[in-house]
């Protein structure tokens, strides 16, 4: 084996290259190279230019050498594989999980310890794990860090948030690389929980351009037992290094071998729309470990939440304080007038479910604890099955069976994950016992057990746990504040959507969101999956609720109907009032037909921070939708409708930006026209500023 790998040795740059190997259409090609003081490095490029230069890899060791220097090849392996597997929800009935593979072991010379590095090339980017086998000098360690790099060719531009280990939920920002400011970005954050871990901190998925038109997005796949990866940026050599949030003494995660690090990623084409058909991050996590999926259905939902951020009623059903759970008589409590969960007001959107075929309704603040329940950083606020005395869990139950809904439970953690933990079985049991088979979890507030972060070891592992328990009860998981998910829908494929990014909700009480801000996340935060963030707000201005309010949503109202389409996910919601889709029941028409599961997916035309143009096939039936959005700049797109079965007629029903509409000063003005469509149709569309086009075809 030694005189093979020899054999293939070529010195370039003063690093040994031992292995060349190129993606199965022969457009990326990826060189593992060791330098002579025993250091492993890799580069890539795309039709022979590089993307990432010569880039060190490398684990540290807690009280440990570790594998950074002082390494020997011992073997190398190639493989390559071929196969098409069936999401259980999805934006495409089949994928492809196609690759050529690179297996090279080291040995520490001094300790005699291995690790191997696994690469796997697509045709559309790099993964590439540190395996760890079980050997008796071997088995329980910690990892301290990574030396995995990422060095970069230019000045790229970059499209941002800060890299705060407590939050995703901050709008982006596009700068070129050299520009990043994590002090900056971090001004956007409303609630005070944040840490920045420096300036120069950024958190992936990390989209970038290049000035020769290169698209590359880092990012990283099946973080299961192991915290999120964040970047820090050299901005003199444009180089990215890893970064980790730790837990209370330093440490960065708990390995018992045998066992790997998540997949690094590297997804790169000259084509934006690319990046976004890429499902390698998907790929690149584990075949489904339920075996009966046969109860996780896509579904679309309306509940008692926008009502809650517009301060129309509140969570909480009066006004004490100090709350200790199993402490209060809630039957002698006054309530405050202002409790929006109540049975009343869960029955009339059961009514308003029914009447337009929406499958679940969401009901927060239906449980005791939401008086004293942020900030506070206590262990005990919510059991999670205690309802207050105006919510009627035993009627809602039989009054939503009697008319085909189902109700969706909210657990709201207020970050206390170990109180979570030890109530989820007796909270899983109570949903099942009163009819849900759907839960949104939240993580509001710092983390108890406290010194762990919600980007750390400990919770990313949690995450998993009440994935896989949920599971053991047949109940599917929708998860907000958590880390941003990693393409773990394949293997716990009841993890149906997460949030994990700033939703649709700022807008309802902070500066919002930037116009740009959708255009965006589809090449990041939806890169590793569905996104839960709550479309369809209709009354986009907030001073119909409060006289003066400043607030109000940055988009115009078509452009709230095509996100529908252009941000993915499973499960997505009506977030307006009942009421206002009844003041404009044609352009809610769009939202009823819409689908959530797909059998197919086109991106028509696609720039990250500018627009988006996507069309989807509805799964099993033949009708289409397309959503397309722009940012703060009204635009004109051509569609061309190709992708339609030639030699078919379809009725196209168009919903556009009116004449004179824009996302701030005639956001609801809307039109809708009624076309015939084929395979050869070209039809030009005007988007408002930060306006969009939704069209049903069928």
């Amino acid at each position: 084996m030694l005189k093979k790998i020899l054999m293939l040795m070529i010195v370039v740059n003063g690093l040994i290259i031992s292995q060349a190997l190129k993606s199965p259409d022969g457009r990326l090609e990826f060189d593992f190279m060791m330098s002579k003081g025993g250091i492993p490095y890799y580069t890539l490029k795309l039709d022979k230019e590089y993307v990432i230069k010569e880039s060190a890899l490398g684990i540290m060791i807690k009280d440990d050498p570790g594998f950074i220097d002082e390494l020997a090849i011992v073997s190398t392996q190639n493989s390559n594989f071929d196969e098409t597997w069936q999401p259980v929800l999805g934006e495409q009935k089949e994928i492809r999980n196609n690759y050529n593979q690179f297996t090279v072991t080291l040995q520490n010379i001094d300790t005699k310890k291995e690790m191997s590095i696994v690469f796997r090339l697509f045709n559309d980017g790099l993964g590439f794990r540190y395996e760890f086998p079980k050997m008796e000098n071997q088995r329980y360690f910690t990892i301290m860090g990574e030396k995995t790099e990422f060095r970069l060719t230019g000045d790229h531009k970059t499209f941002w948030i800060p890299g705060d280990f407590d939050s995703n939920e901050y709008p982006y920002m596009t700068s070129k690389l050299s520009e990043v400011d994590a002090e900056k970005g971090q001004g956007f954050f409303e609630i005070s929980t944040r840490r920045i871990i420096a300036h120069n901190a950024v958190q992936t998925p990390l989209m970038m351009k290049s000035d020769n038109g290169v698209y590359i997005n880092i990012f990283e796949a099946a973080v299961t037992n192991y915290p999120v990866m964040h970047l820090l940026v050299d901005k003199s050599e444009f180089s990215l290094k890893t970064a980790f949030a730790p837990d209370a003494v330093g440490n960065i995660a708990y390995m018992q071998a045998p066992c790997s690090t998540p997949w690094r990623t590297i997804i790169v084409s000259k084509k934006a729309e690319n990046i976004l058909t890429s499902r390698m991050v998907l790929n690149l996590n584990e075949p489904s470990k339920i075996s009966d999926v046969s109860w996780i259905k896509g579904q679309k939902y309306v509940g008692i939440w926008w009502e809650l951020h517009v301060n129309k009623s509140s969570w909480n059903y009066s006004d004490i304080n100090n709350i200790k759970l199993g402490e209060i008589d809630w039957s002698k409590v006054k309530p405050n007038g202002r409790h929006g969960a109540t049975t009343e007001r869960t029955k009339y959107y059961i009514d308003f479910a029914a009447k337009n075929g929406f499958a679940g309704v969401l009901v927060e603040g239906w449980n005791v604890g939401w008086e004293d329940w942020f900030g506070n950083w206590k262990e005990n606020v919510f059991d999670f099955v205690t309802p207050y005395p105006d919510f009627d869990v035993k009627e809602l139950q039989r009054y939503a069976a009697s008319k085909g809904v189902k109700l969706i439970m909210h657990h709201e953690t207020s970050a206390s994950a170990t109180n979570y933990e030890r109530r989820l079985d007796e909270a899983f049991r109570f949903m099942k016992d009163n009819g849900y088979d759907a839960v949104k979890t939240g993580y509001v507030g710092r983390i108890i057990p406290r010194g762990e972060m919600h980007d750390g070891q400990w919770m990313v592992s949690h995450y998993f746990r009440v994935a896989e328990k949920a599971a053991q009860y047949k109940i599917m998981v929708n998860s907000h504040e958590s880390s941003r998910p990693t393409g773990q829908s394949r293997t716990w494929p009841n993890w149906i959507s997460a949030e994990a990014a700033r939703g649709n909700e700022f807008n309802g009480w902070s500066r919002g969101n930037p116009p740009e801000h959708e255009t965006i996340l589809p090449f990041t935060r939806i890169m590793g999956g569905g996104m839960d963030y709550t479309p369809g707000i209709f009354q986009t201005k907030m001073d119909y609720y409060t006289t003066g309010s400043k607030f109000q949503v940055h988009t115009t109202l078509v452009k709230q109907l095509a996100l529908y389409v252009t941000m993915y996910s499973p499960l997505q919601m009506a977030a307006d009032l009942p009421e206002n889709y009844e003041r404009f029941p044609d352009a809610f028409q769009f939202i009823k037909d819409v689908a959530v599961d797909w059998d197919d997916t086109e991106v028509l035309s696609a720039e990250p921070g500018d627009y988006l143009l996507i069309a989807r096939k509805a799964k099993g039936i033949n009708e289409w939708f397309i959503g397309g959005i722009t940012d703060e700049n009204e635009r004109e797109m051509e569609i061309a409708f190709d992708f339609l079965p030639k030699g078919t007629s379809f009725t196209a029903k168009f919903y556009m930006d009116g004449d004179g509409a824009s996302w701030d000063e005639n956001p609801m003005l809307y039109k809708i026209e009624t076309k015939t469509v084929t395979s050869e149709s070209k039809i030009k569309v005007k988007l408002a500023r930060s306006g969009g086009v939704a069209i049903s075809i069928k």
